[in-house]
C-alpha cells in the first residue's frame, strides 16, 4: 500500500468512531498504533489523552513543532458516506480526522529522512480543540519542552470543506483567525399579566433593544479594518403568550482580531447592556467568558510556509489568504509562545460547488481524502526545511 492508501484507511477508521472533548481513548489508541515502529520518543497526557512524539534528527540542532487536533463534534452525521460515523450524535464534521492522519503521515516521512534532519521534530496530537483548550493543557503538561529546548517554529493546518478550491493552501502573516469570547446577558424585571404590562417590569423589550443595540455599537465604535463580529445565537424568555416573565436571557459570540479591540469590546458591550437595562428600570447581569485568543502568524514564518508550498507542491498550490477567517483555534496558545504559521487548505470533494457545499461543522460536511498525502508531505517539508534554515 502507498502512504496515501494508509492515510485514507486511518482517516476513515477515525471518522467511523469519533470521540469528543479531552478524553479520546480509542483515537489515542489508533494514533499510537499508527506510530508504532517509528523511531519516536512518545509520551501521553495526564489530564487529556494527548500524544506527544519526538523524532530526534541524526545531527544536532533546534526543534520544530507540528500539530494536529484529534477531537470530533457533538453533531449527528447526515452524509451517505460508506465510512460515516457509527456513533449517534458525534461526527468529525470539522476535519480533525484528516489533520490526525496527515500528521501520522508526516511522522513516517520524517522518520524515513531522519538522517537528513538537523534537529528534532515534536509531533503534537491534541484532543479538545473544540472549546476545551486542549492545546493550553498540553502546553501546561510540557509539550513545548518535549525535545528539551523550546521549538524555534510551530506549524499547523486546517481543512475547509467549502469556499477554498481542493488542494489549495492559504496563509498570511499577522492575524489569521479570530479570538472567540462569549457574553451571557440576563435581564431581570418583574413578571405579571400580559394584559397589564404597566403593572410589571417587562424584561423582553429591553433585552430585544440590547440585541439590536449591540450591532449599532459595533459599527459605530470599532475600526472596520480591525473588525468585531457579534452574533446572538441563543435567546430565551417566558413560557406562554399572556405571561410577562421575570427575566430574559441571551448568549452572544464575540469575535475580534486584535488584543486591544478584544479588551475594548469586552468593556463596551457590558456597559451598553447595563445602561439600556438601567434606562428601563431593570437589572442586567453580564458574564463575559474568555475564549481562545487571536491566532497570529509570525510574518517571517508565514512567508516561509508560503514559499515551501510553492516549491514543494507547485506554484499553483498556494494563494495568499486575503483576510483573517472569523473562526477561532486553540493553536493560538502555541503561537503566543512560539513563532509559527497556521495554514488552511481546501478539501471540498470533486463535483461540489464551492459556494454551496456544506461548511465545516455541518452535519453534511464532507472532505476529500485526496489531500492527505500532500498535507503530510507539506508538514514534513516545513519541518525539514525549517531545521535546515536554522542551522545555516
Amino acid at each position: 500500500m502507498t502512504l496515501q492508501d494508509d492515510l485514507v484507511e486511518l482517516r476513515r477508521a477515525l471518522h467511523r468512531e469519533p470521540e469528543i472533548g479531552l478524553d479520546l481513548p480509542r483515537t489515542q489508541e489508533r494514533v499510537l498504533a499508527a506510530l508504532d515502529g517509528l523511531p519516536l520518543e512518545i509520551t501521553t497526557g495526564e489530564r487529556l489523552t494527548s500524544v506527544t512524539a519526538v523524532l530526534r534528527g541524526s545531527r544536532p540542532g533546534p526543534a520544530v513543532l507540528l500539530r494536529a487536533d484529534m477531537d470530533a463534534l457533538p453533531v449527528h452525521e447526515k452524509t451517505d458516506l460508506p465510512y460515516r460515523s457509527r456513533v449517534d450524535g458525534r461526527m468529525h464534521a470539522c476535519g480533525h480526522d484528516l489533520h490526525t492522519a496527515m500528521l501520522v503521515g508526516a511522522a513516517r516521512l520524517l522518520s524515513d529522512r531522519r538522517s537528513d534532519l538537523e534537529g528534532d521534530v515534536v509531533l503534537m496530537f491534541q484532543p479538545g480543540e473544540e472549546g476545551e483548550e486542549g492545546a493550553k493543557l498540553m502546553i501546561e503538561e510540557g509539550v513545548l519542552d518535549a525535545a528539551g529546548d523550546r521549538p524555534v517554529a510551530a506549524y499547523g493546518m486546517h481543512v475547509f470543506s467549502t469556499t477554498i478550491p481542493r488542494g489549495l493552501f492559504l496563509t498570511k502573516g499577522g492575524p489569521v483567525l479570530a479570538a472567540a469570547d462569549t457574553l451571557t446577558v440576563t435581564v431581570r424585571g418583574r413578571g405579571g399579566h400580559g394584559s397589564a404590562p404597566h403593572r410589571a417590569l417587562d424584561p423582553i423589550p429591553a433585552a430585544c433593544e440590547i440585541v439590536t443595540a449591540l450591532q449599532t455599537h459595533v459599527t459605530r465604535t470599532y475600526d472596520v479594518f480591525d473588525p468585531v463580529v457579534v452574533t446572538v445565537g441563543s435567546f430565551h424568555a417566558g413560557t406562554t403568550d399572556n405571561v410577562i416573565p421575570d427575566e430574559a436571557r441571551f448568549e452572544v459570540t464575540v469575535r475580534t482580531f486584535s488584543a486591544a479591540t478584544r479588551d475594548r469590546v469586552r468593556e463596551g458591550l457590558v456597559r451598553l447592556a447595563r445602561g439600556i437595562g438601567e434606562a428601563h428600570g431593570l437589572t442586567v447581569d453580564c458574564v463575559f467568558g474568555i475564549g481562545y485568543p487571536v491566532t497570529v502568524n509570525d510574518d517571517t514564518e508565514a512567508e516561509f510556509a508560503a514559499r515551501t508550498v510553492r516549491e514543494a507542491l507547485g506554484e499553483d498550490r498556494y494563494f495568499p489568504l486575503p483576510t483573517p477567517a472569523t473562526g477561532s483555534e486553540d493553536f493560538s496558545y502555541v503561537l503566543e509562545q512560539v513563532p509559527g504559521a497556521f495554514l488552511v487548505v481546501g478539501a471540498c470533494p470533486p463535483g461540489r460547488d464551492l459556494a454551496t457545499a456544506p461548511s465545516n461543522h455541518s452535519a453534511e460536511a464532507e472532505f476529500d481524502d485526496a489531500i492527505l498525502a500532500d498535507g503530510a508531505a507539506l508538514l514534513a517539508e516545513l519541518a525539514t526545511r525549517r531545521l535546515a534554515r536554522a542551522t545555516v
